[in-house]
């Protein structure tokens, strides 16, 4: 199977590391070439600025879920002429009571070539077979909803 890596870049800015008085700012680095400025959210004092890794964990899964159902369209010969989404990750306590992400949802607008069409069930039935064969929806196991527009 593939390894993937990132590298992650953090430097203290304030003189002592205290607890609540410290920026959680950093560069995670993507292939050598491409850096994003990442923070806690904005609801844990983060630079709202910058994206945050519930932000990239709900692009994780987007972009998965969005790459799988492009595939099984290819396959089925279903001629996607757009795709977007809207993922939203929703923080709060799992049954642990711990902080975690406790659900993500999806919105994907799909449009296909002119003269193109599916009936919304079976539309339905594409978007939740990529679901069930995107690798991030499969580590995140039930804590995604997918809203289809």
């Amino acid at each position: 199977m593939s390894d993937l890596s990132i590298q992650l870049h953090w430097h203290r800015a304030e003189p002592v590391l205290q607890t609540g008085k410290y920026s959680n700012a950093h560069r995670v680095q993507f292939n050598d070439s491409h850096e994003v400025e990442v923070d806690s959210a904005p609801g844990w004092g983060g630079d709202p600025a910058n994206t945050n890794p519930e932000q990239a964990l709900a692009s994780a899964l987007s972009s998965c879920h969005m790459m799988t159902f492009l595939a099984l369209c290819a396959k089925a010969g279903w001629p996607v002429a757009s795709y977007h989404d809207y993922a939203e990750a929703h923080l709060g306590k799992n049954p642990k009571g711990q902080m975690s992400v406790i659900r993500i949802d999806l919105h994907p607008v799909v449009r296909f070539d002119t003269g193109f069409n599916v009936s919304d069930a079976q539309l339905a039935e594409m978007q939740h077979r990529a679901h069930r064969y995107c690798f991030i929806a499969n580590t995140l196991a039930d804590t995604v909803e997918i809203n289809i527009k």
